[in-house]
């Protein structure tokens, strides 16, 4: 139980490291850094949503887990194409930050998998569509602008799912 809890926290903080440094420009990110935090999220989530395909309990989160993986590799194709449009670079591989909150994840499986996933995705989910929907409006590329309004509905509904999931958990 100590070492769940010790887990937790430790990816708690590591998620909260990567927000801040997401808002750490107070809404001011440049376009660069939009597509960094994008990429990085859509990696890590189509990710994450794998694992919770082979190590989730329930049907739920593995369902969850499934849309996961599908509408964050597609929004990263999406981005790929914004991105090098306006001669933006994009991550092609996970850095050390969004590694090291995977990797707690990589260690859980049934019930503990799904309590700690269905957390993180509310937790995430509100952070990227606080940093989506100012993009939304302040991007200075017109199609970033864009992209980042069309990615906002999906990112709200896996939210709501999230929601649900945390809601109906061990019902």
């Amino acid at each position: 139980m100590k070492r769940t809890s010790v887990l937790f926290v430790s990816c708690a903080f590591l998620a909260a490291l990567t927000w801040a440094k997401a808002d750490q420009h107070k809404g001011k990110m440049t376009d660069q850094d939009f597509v960094n935090f994008a990429a990085q999220t859509d990696m890590m989530e189509a990710h994450l949503g794998q694992l919770a395909q082979q190590q989730g309990a329930t049907q739920a989160v593995k369902d969850f887990g499934q849309t996961l993986t599908t509408d964050h590799t597609n929004d990263y194709n999406q981005l790929t194409a914004v991105a090098g449009k306006a001669s933006l670079s994009v991550p092609k591989g996970l850095d050390a930050v969004h590694n090291k909150m995977i990797a707690p994840f990589e260690k859980l499986h049934g019930a503990a998998f799904d309590k700690r996933f269905e957390h993180e995705m509310v937790t995430g989910h509100e952070a990227a569509i606080a940093v989506y929907k100012r993009e939304s409006t302040e991007a200075q590329n017109a199609d970033l602008k864009a992209y980042a309004t069309q990615a906002l509905p999906v990112l709200q509904k896996h939210l709501s799912d999230a929601e649900d999931l945390a809601k109906n958990h061990g019902k």
